[in-house]
């Protein structure tokens, strides 16, 4: 049961413990819903995939939270979700970094996305935002969620596929824009796709005016209007509602916004303060290094920004039905909310300790010998344990075992249940499937 932390009584806290107005729909970005509906397609859909072989989904997906239950996940070449996902072809690299969950993104105050922030808005760029493809970005799209959605499309680890095996990743690899309208046409030519963008956008009269800027922004609105949370408890209590909660949970909730200090990161009703630390999390996966860079790292906010201080600092992630989204951190390396919550409290202390059975990944020999690369590394180390930014921190096990029953409270019943409606909406109202040539069956 989602809520059990809910079934024993206490007195509901003051509103001077929650320092935030609630979310409310008028905060979110603008959205058309029939844009969201081929969204809704688009989403579970593999053709927007190199090799036709996975979708958004597959990473994203409701039972796991819209995240995918992996440390780090296993994207072209996979089949399957969540810990049951298995290579079904040759597999080169893991998924970088851990699967981020999709609640609220479609919130005006999220102006920088990805754990690293590389895809941002900016009033002084042509396009409206900061992304890798620089000056190539199409103009048009709607928002920053839909600038983001066109990065899986591109990554060869992701969607687009490995290099000659399909013309989309072929394409890509000449310049990050070219594999974009390669999946355009893909749409463009299914009849469902056509007819459900031209009756949006009368504008459009020949198929080879479509572009990935309607895609995209299709992707977005669906994603901003299906996964909203903003009616979970820790919501009814910020609105003044009455409710019970459990005696640990208040517990907890003193903690998070007192002396645990949670808030001081995980601020606002977003719980994120939307910046980037060095918590220490243990080294581990393929990183998403950078061109040139000698050792097998991922350095984080640096490669965005290339300061020295931004170092291993990653943005700090919502805690919205953070109960569902294990395991936890940029590269998933606690699989409960009690690891990494005592992480926390002695980072330093944490990585020399630290149990590495605790990351959930398929079973991949052949990529085990990298995993951990830079942990076993001891000059890296000392790079690495240099700028941690969190001071030690004491706190008992019942202390953290009630910050746990606290993060109960901000798991959304009514948006879980929404989102895997929509998944379950999507799969019994596909009349369409699609063929490597891109034609319509029925």
């Amino acid at each position: 049961m989602l809520f059990s932390c809910l079934n024993v009584s206490a007195t509901p806290p003051s509103p001077a413990i929650l320092p935030w107005q609630p979310i409310t729909e008028d905060d979110f970005r603008p959205a058309n819903r029939d844009n969201a509906e081929i969204g809704r397609f688009l989403f579970q859909d593999p053709i927007l995939s190199g090799n036709y072989n996975i979708s958004c989904q597959d990473c994203h997906h409701p039972a796991f939270g819209t995240s995918d239950g992996l440390s780090l996940g296993l994207g072209e070449g996979g089949a399957g979700i969540g810990p049951d996902r298995q290579a079904i072809q040759p597999i080169l690299k893991r998924v970088p970094r851990n699967a981020l969950a999709l609640w609220n993104l479609g919130h005006r105050d999220f102006t920088a996305l990805l754990w690293d922030g590389r895809v941002s808005e900016d009033a002084n760029d042509p396009a409206g935002f900061d992304t890798p493809a620089e000056d190539w970005l199409p103009k048009g799209l709607n928002s920053v969620l839909a600038a983001q959605a066109l990065w899986p499309l591109s990554a060869q680890f992701e969607m687009a596929g490995n290099t000659g095996e399909n013309e989309v990743i072929g394409a890509t690899r000449q310049r990050m824009d070219y594999g974009w309208p390669i999946l355009t046409w893909r749409v463009a030519s299914q009849d469902f796709y056509w007819d459900q963008f031209r009756a949006i956008d009368p504008t459009l009269i020949r198929r080879d005016q479509l572009s990935i800027t309607h895609i995209a922004n299709a992707l977005a609105d669906f994603m901003n209007l299906a996964f909203r949370s903003l009616n979970a408890p820790i919501d009814r209590l910020a609105r003044g509602e009455s409710i019970q909660i459990s005696e640990a949970a208040q517990r907890g909730l003193d903690l998070f916004y007192g002396a645990a200090q949670c808030h001081q990161c995980h601020s606002g009703p977003l719980m994120t303060d939307q910046q980037y630390h060095h918590i220490g999390l243990p080294p581990f996966g393929p990183g998403r290094t950078r061109q040139w860079d000698p050792h097998a790292r991922d350095l984080g906010r640096l490669a965005e920004t290339s300061r020295s201080e931004d170092r291993y600092r990653f943005r700090t992630p919502s805690l919205r039905n953070v109960t569902l989204t294990a395991p936890y951190g940029h590269n998933g390396t606690y699989r409960t909310l009690t690891g990494i919550i005592q992480h926390h409290l002695n980072p330093h202390q944490a990585l020399a300790k630290y149990d590495r059975s605790q990351v959930i990944l398929p079973n991949l020999p052949h990529l085990a010998t990298r995993d951990w690369y830079a942990l076993d590394d001891r000059l890296e180390m000392a790079r690495f344990v240099e700028n941690i930014g969190i001071q030690p921190l004491s706190l008992t096990d019942q202390d953290i075992a009630d910050l746990v029953a606290f993060l109960a409270l901000l798991e959304d019943d009514s948006a879980i249940r929404e989102a895997r409606d929509a998944f379950l909406a999507t799969q019994a109202d596909s009349a369409v499937s699609h063929d490597p040539l891109g034609q319509s069956i029925e």
